[in-house]
């Protein structure tokens, strides 16, 4: 399924997880260990975090944190000739959010989810449907956007496969 969706491109003020002992990825135990959830997507493709299913290869950008709070990090996994896009989040908002996010492939596929993000503070993740690998891991970038729901849709913050590390102070 390809869907097309437009959220606002307005500029998010992001940068990396502070080290306040709060890490996104690293306070979610492995993918076959949790008992935590995910939100379901629109379509259902969703999976509860205790049903996601691990990977033979994972490319993950760096954990970003927006200034309202929102926390992300997105990743592309394969396993088995399959390939799909990953994000974990956070969101101590307050306020539910939409989220879409993309996973980008070879020949200019791409797929498009709508993740349901509630305003709660606790760990969660959404991907994309799976797709038959077309191609090297590294052809394949996922990015997740979080918008407000409300008001003016400001785009809070963009989490990428693909996003550099940052380096220095």
């Amino acid at each position: 399924m390809v869907c097309a969706v437009a959220l606002p491109f307005a500029v998010a003020s992001a940068g990396p997880v502070g080290d306040e002992g709060r890490s996104l990825v690293r306070s979610l135990p492995p993918a076959d260990d949790r008992a935590g959830k995910a939100r379901p997507a629109a379509d259902g493709a969703s999976r509860t975090a205790a049903e996601a299913p691990s990977a033979d290869a994972v490319r993950c950008g760096p954990e970003l944190a927006s200034s309202d709070g929102v926390e992300a990090q997105t990743c592309v996994l394969a396993q088995g000739g399959e390939t799909w896009g990953r994000t974990y989040y956070r969101n101590p908002t307050g306020a539910a959010l939409d989220s879409v996010l993309s996973l980008m492939g070879p020949r200019g596929r791409t797929v498009q989810i709508h993740c349901q993000v509630d305003a709660e503070d606790e760990p969660a993740m959404c991907e994309t449907p799976r797709e038959r690998t077309r191609g090297e891991l590294a052809a394949y970038t996922a990015v997740a956007e979080f918008a407000e729901r409300t008001g003016r849709q400001a785009l809070l913050l963009r989490s990428g496969s693909n996003s550099p590390p940052r380096t220095g102070s």
